[in-house]
């Protein structure tokens, strides 16, 4: 196990989180209300006055800071999943309800999460445990439990415990495909094997297990990361449902754009990017597999310096945290 794969994959989901699109809209939830709903209002503009110029998220006279460059929601959960890994997974996100309620009734003042979380959290402050907290959810499939899974997988440990508490199904093994994948790229630092031991856990007749290999005959017929993105987004994207962070589409994404790169972070997260429909995750897993198979010294040193301190615009009490500082403290011991 190598220390220096695991700071890899630590730091390449955060650079592949902030590189996606919607990193600046999570970050934007630390400017007041009101730029939110300004941002709104000139959406609705644009569109009953047929404007083809559409807004960005924008500070005005707020600080900028939180616009800059940089992860967001997924670097935070993967940072809250190594400071919690040892604790009980239910009791680690009780800790994320307060007995008041705000917005959504029991859970913590500015915590922001997946629809999986969200619902899993509520689930659990009416009492309802794991495995059925993230079975009895309405987003059982998708990827929040894949995200924390890179924790898991970094440490070659069974992420199944934490996924129950938010997912099921395909989003439970999403998140054992991706600890997989991690585990093998940190042990061995091949894109190649990490595939494979991803694909050992998905079962052909599932829809997660079915979309992994389509995916990859994809772009193994492509031969290149950038050059699949059409072929991508033409096999596996219906572009019917409102939401890509399903894991049945993100993972499998994931898998083939970094074997598609051979690893390489340069190749494979700027193509993850191209698939804009699921840019909310697939970016940052596709990160943490190429960060796993290189290790930390083949991140672009800018990119090191952007994506390491958390904004806490998802976990409040992270925020100024430096993502590499703690995956540093999380290999203690490893070489």
């Amino acid at each position: 196990m190598s220390g220096e794969r695991i700071r890899g994959a630590f730091a390449g989901l955060a650079v592949g989180d902030a590189v996606g699109w919607p990193a600046a809209r999570h970050r934007a939830a630390l400017h007041a209300p009101w730029s939110r709903r300004l941002h709104r209002e000139l959406d609705a503009f644009a569109e009953e006055h047929r404007v083809t110029t559409l807004p960005v998220p924008f500070a005005l006279n707020q600080p900028t800071a939180p616009l800059a460059i940089g992860p967001s929601d997924d670097a935070e959960w993967l940072a809250w999943t190594a400071l919690t890994i040892d604790r009980p997974r239910a009791e680690a996100f009780r800790e994320l309800l307060t007995g008041e309620t705000s917005g959504v009734p029991g859970i913590r003042e500015g915590v922001r999460a997946r629809i999986s979380v969200a619902t899993a959290l509520g689930n659990l402050a009416k009492g309802v445990e794991p495995p059925a907290s993230g079975h009895d959810n309405p987003h059982h499939f998708d990827d929040a439990a894949a995200v924390r899974a890179v924790a898991f997988g970094a440490l070659g440990r069974d992420p199944t415990q934490d996924a129950q508490v938010t997912n099921a199904y395909d989003g439970v093994l999403g998140a054992q495909a991706m600890a997989a994948a991690v585990a093998e790229a940190v042990a061995s630092g091949s894109a190649a094997a990490a595939v494979e031991a991803a694909l050992a856990v998905l079962p052909e007749d599932t829809a997660i297990g079915h979309n992994a290999r389509l995916a990859l005959a994809v772009t193994r017929k492509a031969g290149d990361p950038f050059a699949a993105v059409p072929a991508l987004d033409a096999a596996l994207l219906d572009h019917v449902y409102s939401y890509g962070v399903g894991a049945a589409q993100t993972v499998p994404v994931a898998l083939a754009l970094a074997e598609a790169a051979g690893g390489e972070l340069a190749r494979a997260v700027p193509a993850a990017a191209c698939l804009a429909a699921l840019a909310d995750s697939v970016p940052a897993l596709t990160g943490a597999l190429a960060g796993a198979c290189g290790g930390y010294e083949a991140i672009p040193e800018g990119w090191i310096a952007s994506a390491r301190t958390l904004a806490g615009c998802c976990l409040p009490d992270l925020a100024g945290r430096d993502l590499i500082e703690l995956a540093s403290n999380f290999t203690e011991g490893i070489a």
